[in-house]
């Protein structure tokens, strides 16, 4: 076997979605906060929306645990919804098959005083509703964005990410990804897996040089 070519075993990782891996910050507490307020929303429906990996999912699984939400699949909405169930999830709410359907959810969650957290990456406006009716009540209905992580939460995130992967990640290279990396939830998790498979490549941990390999790549033409 040639030494320099390690064997690349795939290994199971599994995310942490459990409360206490959540990680509150600056950009989702009031995302927080609104979970809390619940059954003193001031609509049967709250919106969750923000980028890919902000952690939308993650709240909605906590939001689920602790109200005992039933969790549906927007294209196949049911046509009662049960009466003991208090709460409901749509993860994600975006794209809507059928408006239909979902404006008699939505009728049905006000005739019972049930509530449901949608999620989606844009907010109602930037939705393609056509049903005046659907878009006149979710518009109305109170919504909550998640914005881009700060220095604090970027580099746990980093850590977190690391650590779902059994990787111990040196505050070295912790700083390096956040001052050099794009600041976006999607790119902490794509560079965290990269830098992942390269050093698995490598038979070693990842180092701020491979980082540095993965963000500032020499131009073919350079020498």
């Amino acid at each position: 076997m040639n030494p320099e070519k390690q064997l690349l075993l795939e290994f199971e990782h599994r995310p942490g979605f459990e409360a206490e891996d959540f990680m509150p910050a600056p950009c989702n507490r009031e995302a927080l906060a609104w979970l809390e307020r619940r059954p003193a929303w001031p609509a049967p429906v709250l919106l969750l929306y923000g980028p890919e990996g902000c952690g939308k999912s993650h709240l909605a699984r906590i939001f689920a645990a602790r109200t005992g939400a039933l969790r549906l699949d927007v294209a196949c909405l049911p046509d009662d919804l049960p009466e003991a169930a208090g709460s409901f999830v749509l993860d994600p709410a975006d794209p809507v098959r059928d408006e239909l359907a979902l404006l008699r959810f939505y009728n049905r969650l006000k005739e019972q005083r049930a509530y449901a957290l949608l999620t989606a990456r844009r907010p109602v406006a930037a939705w393609d509703i056509r049903l005046p009716d659907l878009a006149s009540r979710l518009r109305a209905a109170p919504a909550v964005a998640i914005s881009a992580p700060d220095d604090t939460l970027l580099a746990a995130l980093l850590v977190k990410l690391f650590a779902d992967r059994q990787v111990a990640a040196s505050q070295a290279l912790i700083g390096y990804l956040a001052r050099h990396m794009e600041r976006s939830f999607a790119a902490a998790r794509r560079i965290v897996e990269q830098l992942d498979q390269m050093s698995l490549q490598q038979g070693r941990p990842p180092t701020v040089a491979l980082a540095r390999r993965l963000l500032e790549p020499v131009p073919e033409n350079e020498p």
